[in-house]
């Protein structure tokens, strides 16, 4: 068993020490949720323990029952052994405040248009009760599509995706938010199961990574899907199909919003004519531009 290989690991402190070793050791990639061992070891041991997230410090020196300290122990080397990202071993992922539930049929969310639709998109919004209808393109599970539901009080939201897995996952979190009403879930290659469909807004963080970057994705990327990630030669795939089409899925007016990751310089070397707004992120400028329907191709 596990406890009795280390039966000197009596608190929280001890396991979160071991915990950040045994990451480092193994030289684990951060990037779905935190950025370093030691963010990632407090995430895991927190839920594990079903510990308050957000409050570390009370609990450090507690000490751990053997079958608490037995799970969090298997917990820190499943991490190690399997290099699946932290979501996917607690079943959660967080955008701001929301808990959405994930798997490995779904990427783990971490978009940049999350924070723009907490402040609901202002101030290229003026009114957010003015949004009625919006459409979540390559939905996953289901996240944006639900923020986009909860800064927009009066929108009906599309949720649009190829993967039958990942709307199974997005049903799931649309029912935990009680949005069942007023997010439709459809089956869909991008806009060919919503042709006859106008939309106020459209949101998207489709496939984006490019061959390059795809052949050269750490372990923990390489568990999540692989049509969730893959956007072509250049990452633009998808996202021309999108541009090719928005016009005539959006509302006079409507804005077009889209994450592409890295790609700025080549999408605008695409699309020179373009006059792509680029948003202001937590990380920066360069990941997500804004079309209004006037201006797309």
């Amino acid at each position: 068993m596990t406890e009795r290989l280390h039966p000197e690991l009596t608190t929280l402190r001890d396991l979160l020490r071991f915990a950040v070793s045994r990451f480092n050791e193994a030289g684990l990639f951060f990037g779905h949720g935190s950025d370093n061992a030691w963010d990632e070891a407090v995430y895991l041991l927190l839920a594990t323990l079903h510990l308050p997230l957000d409050r570390l410090e009370p609990f450090l020196d507690a000490c751990l029952t053997e079958a608490e300290r037995a799970r969090a122990l298997d917990v820190v080397e499943q991490r190690v052994r399997e290099r699946v990202p932290a979501a996917y071993i607690t079943h959660e992922a967080w955008l701001g405040e929301h808990r959405f539930y994930v798997d490995e049929r779904v990427i783990v969310p971490r978009s940049f248009i999350a924070e723009l639709l907490a402040e609901q998109l202002q101030p290229w919004v003026e009114d957010p009760w003015s949004i009625t209808s919006a459409l979540d393109l390559c939905t996953g599970s289901g996240c944006l599509a639900i923020l986009a539901a909860l800064a927009f009080p009066e929108a009906q939201v599309d949720a649009v995706d190829l993967s039958t897995d990942a709307l199974d996952v997005a049903r799931r979190n649309v029912a935990d938010y009680g949005l069942e009403e007023r997010v439709r879930l459809v089956h869909s290659n991008l806009f060919a199961g919503v042709a006859r469909q106008r939309y106020d807004l459209i949101v998207s963080n489709p496939p984006y990574v490019d061959a390059a970057s795809m052949a050269a994705l750490p372990e923990e990327y390489r568990r999540e899907p692989r049509m969730a990630l893959a956007g072509g030669d250049d990452g633009l795939d998808l996202v021309r199909v999108m541009l090719r089409e928005a016009k005539e899925r959006l509302n006079p007016g409507g804005l077009m919003i889209v994450e592409i990751g890295h790609n700025r310089d080549a999408l605008e070397t695409a699309f020179p004519r373009t006059p792509f707004t680029w948003l202001e992120t937590n990380a920066g400028d360069e990941f997500v531009f804004l079309l209004r329907r006037e201006e797309l191709p």
